[in-house]
């Protein structure tokens, strides 16, 4: 596996074009952005714990966490790790206790299922360099980027990805 990037969530968004929901990822530098276009199912449970929004009943992922807290499990990670015809594949990476010795799991999991479950447990979140070499990354400085792209990416702030609402 490539080296893998520490990112973190700049926001969640709607795209301007096709009103669908995206969850853009960053560096810690903030060289780059990664956006990944997610469900309105999945952009719900992340836009929830970005806001710190309790719900009256467990959602999916809260359910999630506390079955992995339950098991005596804790996530270590989560990591998008491939992207295959304009589809990225993330893995949840868990430690468990089995017969008395920690061992490591890793499951397969849609990026935006990951990163919501990663919020809700305070995981890392890393995007495999391969991934950032070959995905539609948003460099605010890249002269091949087309211009209208990266002013859109170079002019979000706070207030406009906390206007994501479902």
């Amino acid at each position: 596996m490539s080296e893998l990037v520490p990112m973190s969530i700049k926001g969640l968004m709607l795209d301007p074009v096709s009103n669908s929901p995206i969850v853009v990822l960053k560096d810690e530098e903030e060289k780059f952005f990664l956006p990944i276009w997610v469900g309105i199912f999945e952009a719900n449970a992340i836009a929830l714990q970005l806001e710190n929004v309790e719900t009256p009943r467990p959602m999916t992922h809260d359910l999630l966490k506390s079955a992995i807290s339950q098991l005596d499990g804790r996530v270590t990670r989560i990591v998008i790790h491939d992207l295959r015809d304009s589809t990225f594949f993330a893995q949840i990476r868990m430690m468990v206790n089995r017969a008395g010795s920690d061992t490591m799991l890793e499951l397969d999991a849609r990026p935006s299922d990951a990163i919501a479950l990663a919020l809700r447990t305070e995981a890392p979140i890393y995007v495999a360099q391969s991934v950032l070499d070959q995905a539609q990354t948003i460099t605010p400085d890249a002269d091949d980027q087309e211009e209208k792209t990266k002013k859109w990416f170079e002019n979000l702030d706070s207030e406009d990805l906390g206007k994501y609402k479902m």
